[in-house]
């Protein structure tokens, strides 16, 4: 067996014997929550919507206050947790919302 590879394989177990700050030895471990939040707290994520998958998604509620045809184009922005924090008509309203209130957006395609 090659050695530095056996090197790198003493090393990684050494990294994952250490605690990870997290309360987790190997971060394999960690939940899916945790992993979102970590470090994560001022960052939202950018995607495009068709507003038909939202009115499939949120049924009734999306379709009685929003009259836009199902492939109009909506920008929605979400949490590093994957939760939807807003949704808008312009992407660039979208990136200028999230800058106002201190938080870094990221697109998402």
């Amino acid at each position: 067996m090659d050695k530095n590879f056996e090197d790198n394989e003493d090393n990684a177990d050494r990294v994952s014997s250490i605690a990870s700050g997290w309360g987790v030895t190997d971060l394999r471990t960690l939940s899916a929550e945790t992993f979102a939040n970590i470090g994560m707290p001022g960052v939202v994520y950018i995607r495009s919507v068709k507003a038909g998958e939202l009115a499939a998604e949120l049924g009734e509620a999306f379709t009685a206050e929003i009259d836009v045809p199902a492939d109009t184009v909506l920008y929605a922005v979400h949490a590093a947790n994957g939760q939807r924090m807003a949704v808008l008509d312009d992407r660039d309203a979208a990136f200028a919302g999230a800058r106002q209130y201190e938080l870094e957006p990221l697109s998402v395609h």
